[in-house]
């Protein structure tokens, strides 16, 4: 499905995952990873209700209802938006400053707070999450079709943490070494992985569009 694709290709994202394998490590790790975890759902929850239901909706009642051409354009259009995001992502990808993870709050409301945080900041700049939410909009499935859509793709934005949070349960802190290396090996390929997968549902929409166009 193309709402998780996107949604998991979007998650690795150093900016929400390597704050969590730095709060996973030492006392109540995989506690602190949760409540950050939650507040990056909620605020990106947040936005999505506002770009789908509200922003969304408004839109879509000032057009006349498309056919399937302007479908197969549409699909085109996400298509090349795609490819554009996947080139330009790393430009475009904010990371957060070294000197805010080490701090590493001590509550779950701090935690909390911090991944609600980063995630008000990098909502602007979240143009997978922009696309999947025009996409979603123009599908002209019902509002709780679309609300479901877009839980889904959030669901599959915080897995990663999700199994940050539960590496660190079931292992205690013999695994605060394994999450510093996968933390280093995550930074070293993120800048490659992200637009490679992007560029891929890209270019399946491309031939999607492209198909029907010439079928049509």
């Amino acid at each position: 499905m193309l709402v998780v694709s996107v949604g998991l290709a979007d998650s690795l994202n150093p900016s929400t995952v390597g704050p969590a394998l730095v709060l996973a490590t030492g006392e109540h790790g995989a506690l602190r990873v949760l409540s950050f975890a939650a507040g990056v759902f909620v605020v990106f929850s947040a936005g999505g209700v506002l770009l789908v239901v509200g922003f969304g909706q408004a839109a879509l009642a000032a057009l006349p209802h498309p056919d399937s051409r302007t479908l197969h354009l549409i699909e085109l259009g996400a298509g090349g938006v795609l490819l554009l995001i996947a080139l330009a992502f790393v430009l475009l990808r904010h990371r957060v400053p070294s000197d805010v993870l080490n701090r590493r709050p001590a509550t779950t409301r701090a935690t909390f707070l911090l991944g609600a945080g980063i995630a008000a900041v990098e909502l602007p700049t979240a143009l997978p999450y922009f696309g999947v939410a025009a996409a979603i909009v123009a599908s002209g499935r019902g509002v709780a079709q679309q609300l479901f859509l877009l839980l889904l793709f959030n669901i599959a934005f915080v897995a990663p943490l999700l199994a940050v949070a539960t590496l660190r349960a079931a292992g205690g802190s013999r695994f605060d070494k394994s999450l510093a290396r996968f933390e280093r090996r995550l930074e070293r390929w993120t800048p490659v992985l992200i637009p490679t997968v992007l560029g891929v549902i890209a270019l399946v929409l491309l031939a999607i569009g492209g198909v029907g166009l010439a079928h049509g």
